[in-house]
């Protein structure tokens, strides 16, 4: 059609997207283009704003390298990725879930270690961390043979593929639930720390006088045939950021309990106090068993 009018021009679009022949796609388009041309309207976008718009969306692109993901953390910061998580989990979200972010630090191929074996890889110097996790289905039985995917950021706040002092694959290990639904290791207590600030998110941060700390948080991803797969977090409720989380991923639901004992360890001679515990419970969800795509190799 000819555009007459500003008006004309979202009902020309529409009458393309209504053209989509793969139903859901035709569903998704039709609902983004309603609400971008009005968002366009409601903010009588101007068009150097327009142009400033694309180019920093280029940028996010541009920034995201196999060791960085800028897109995701931008999601990460608009609350988008937490709301769609919140949306498809959970009984599409009328209950509690254990479902948290994926984040922009999983790897693939994590190195596979054996129940209460460490993850601390190099020189990785802070309070021992003694972790003990449980598996189970809705019911609560227990998942037995399940595939459990650890990683955390160090005590000073760095994925080891963010710190060229740390070996590959620090502080990630997969471990296997035993007939029990158990699986058990031994890490360093992990800190709060600031997300990447050298970018596009960054500066919206600066902009909004915003700061750009994560709580301190234990990373996990839950995989057995028969249950969609669990991304989770466990956070430490006792960080000072713990009700400011920058991603906003923290809920209720993934507090978790992390015990400072100031007493030797029991069995381990070589810990020192203080160290910590966590015991915590993951509980699936029945659905199609689909792997994410990894933010970064």
């Amino acid at each position: 059609m000819t555009i007459v009018r500003e008006q004309d021009v979202t009902a020309a679009v529409l009458a393309v997207m209504e053209q989509t022949k793969n139903p859901r796609l035709r569903e998704i388009m039709i609902a983004l283009v309603k609400h971008l041309h009005g968002f366009v309207r409601d903010v009588r976008l101007t068009e150097a704003e327009f142009r400033e718009a694309a180019a920093l969306i280029a940028e996010l692109g541009q920034r995201t390298t196999d060791t960085h993901n800028e897109v995701v953390l931008m999601a990460g910061s608009l609350g988008v990725s937490s709301l769609v998580c919140l949306l498809n989990n959970g009984d599409n979200g009328n209950t509690e879930t254990a479902q948290s972010l994926l984040g922009p630090f999983w790897r693939l191929n994590s190195s596979r270690t054996d129940n209460g074996g460490s993850i601390v890889r190099s020189d990785t110097p802070g309070p021992a961390l003694f972790v003990r996790g449980k598996v189970v289905d809705p019911d609560g039985a227990p998942v037995i043979g399940a595939e459990v995917d650890i990683w955390h950021a160090s005590p000073v706040g760095l994925y080891e593929n963010q710190d060229p002092e740390q070996a590959d694959m620090n502080l990630r290990g997969k471990f296997t639930t035993d007939y029990d639904g158990h699986f058990w290791f031994r890490s360093v207590m992990m800190v709060g720390y600031p997300i990447p600030t050298d970018g596009v998110v960054g500066r919206l941060l600066e902009a909004q006088g915003r700061h750009p700390y994560r709580p301190a948080h234990l990373h996990a991803l839950v995989v057995k045939e028969g249950f969609k797969v669990l991304i989770s977090q466990v956070y430490d409720p006792n960080d000072p950021h713990i009700n400011s989380d920058v991603q906003f991923g923290v809920t209720k639901a993934l507090l978790g309990n992390f015990i400072r004992h100031d007493e030797p360890h029991p069995t381990e001679r070589d810990v020192v106090a203080p160290w910590y515990s966590l015991d915590h419970l993951y509980r699936m969800e029945a659905g199609e068993t689909v792997l994410p795509r990894p933010p970064i190799k």
